[in-house]
């Protein structure tokens, strides 16, 4: 019985009340686009995918960022494998740090990248680049760093 009674506790009355609204970031952050994953063999990956019954694209070459991609689709997101390509792929370095693969990065669409850079900076984010990019969809993009972001390497997408 004491452990219902933890439930009840006003603190929890305050957390649950609270709306995601109210966090500064809710005008920014969108829709997890998708999770990216570096893997050392593309195509024992995309097996692997294809084996579990998910609609799994080509290998497309992304030269001006050094890594082939390949997106697994799921009902809620996407899954991006990323694989290198030529001599300085950010990915090889990755693999080279992680032989065996492993997540990458997350990607998050935000309405307005430029909006959302600014907002970023202005709470002491750094972006890994001054201007977006145009990423793999086709879109602008531009990642956080991982130090600024617990770790972990964000990508943001113009939606």
């Amino acid at each position: 019985m004491n452990s219902l009674r933890l439930f009840a506790h006003p603190i929890s009355k305050v957390v649950s009340s609270r709306t995601m609204a109210s966090h500064p970031l809710s005008d920014l952050l969108g829709r997890l686009n998708h999770v990216a994953i570096a893997t050392p063999d593309l195509e024992k990956a995309s097996t692997f995918y294809k084996n579990l019954g998910a609609k799994v694209s080509e290998a497309v070459p992304q030269p001006e960022h050094g890594v082939y991609t390949v997106f697994v689709e799921l009902p809620n997101s996407k899954i991006e494998l990323l694989h290198p390509y030529g001599d300085k792929s950010p990915i090889q370095a990755f693999l080279n740090k992680n032989k065996d693969g492993g997540m990458h990065h997350i990607c998050i669409e935000v309405k307005c990248i430029k909006k959302a850079m600014e907002t970023v900076k202005s709470k002491k984010i750094r972006t890994l680049t001054e201007k977006p990019k145009i990423g793999a969809h086709g879109k602008d993009v531009v990642f956080l760093h991982p130090k600024d972001c617990g770790g972990v390497l964000i990508e943001l997408e113009q939606e």
